[in-house]
């Protein structure tokens, strides 16, 4: 690697560090990459927030009606018909839809907000449903014959597993969902993605703007990937116990 960087004449690192002051020093302009960080930030909390909220409720209507198939009859085929529609179309066409025909008034940013949510509530539900059906059914019946009734036993015995079963699934799933809000651009949101790519239309230079961008969002990715390890070291080791 020395090597190679020796070898490079040191005309090549005057042109890019040139090039790098054009197209982030000069006017400023490494603000368009910092306030499309902050919304790309933001579009996920929020967007994460929802599909945790959206994902639980689906996922117990989901259970609920499993157990007892007389019960929650409409709201299973609404939620059948949710998951199928947002699982089965691109999350772009969604946040298209949204943005143009549905909301076509609202502000846009919340409406990608909720857009993503409502993406990712999908796949969370389906996760989170897997995690309750994981748990042994000897706790359910643990929890009645203490004269707990099935909400409380739902809420305070059976989520608390499923979601200690599924955080490493929700946790990547949350990560693919920080890189999913890169097509919000298409809707005239300045994220991330559409910051280096103003930066691109103004300076004629794809290069640095663009690895920036990429750079960025691998640093985003690794951290909350460490994040994620050490989260799956603790459950294993409060198994242990």
């Amino acid at each position: 690697m020395q090597t190679l960087f020796a070898s490079l004449p040191l005309s090549f690192f005057s042109d890019l560090g040139q090039q790098f002051y054009d197209d982030f020093i000069l006017k400023d302009r490494y603000m368009y990459i910092v306030q499309g960080f902050g919304n790309t930030v933001a579009i996920t909390l929020v967007a994460v927030i929802i599909g945790i909220i959206l994902g639980t409720l689906v996922a117990l209507v989901r259970i609920t009606h499993q157990n007892n198939p007389k019960k929650l009859r409409i709201l299973n085929k609404i939620c059948g018909l949710y998951l199928t529609v947002i699982r089965g179309t691109p999350v772009l066409v969604q946040l298209m839809i949204m943005v143009y025909f549905i909301f076509a008034s609202g502000e846009t940013l919340l409406v990608a907000m909720l857009s993503f949510g409502i993406n990712s509530g999908a796949y969370v539900a389906e996760v989170i449903r897997s995690g309750i059906q994981s748990v042994d059914r000897g706790q359910i019946e643990a929890g009645r014959s203490l004269g707990l009734n099935g909400r409380t036993t739902m809420s305070k015995i059976v989520l608390p597993q499923a979601f200690k079963n599924v955080a490493p699934a929700v946790f990547n799933e949350f990560i693919a969902l920080l890189k999913e809000t890169s097509v919000a651009g298409y809707v005239g949101i300045q994220d991330l993605t559409k910051g280096g790519d103003i930066i691109r239309s103004i300076t004629y230079d794809a290069f640095l703007p663009l690895f920036l961008v990429a750079a960025v969002y691998l640093v985003l990715v690794i951290l909350l990937t460490t994040c994620l390890s050490k989260l799956e070291r603790r459950l294993h080791q409060s198994d242990k116990r």
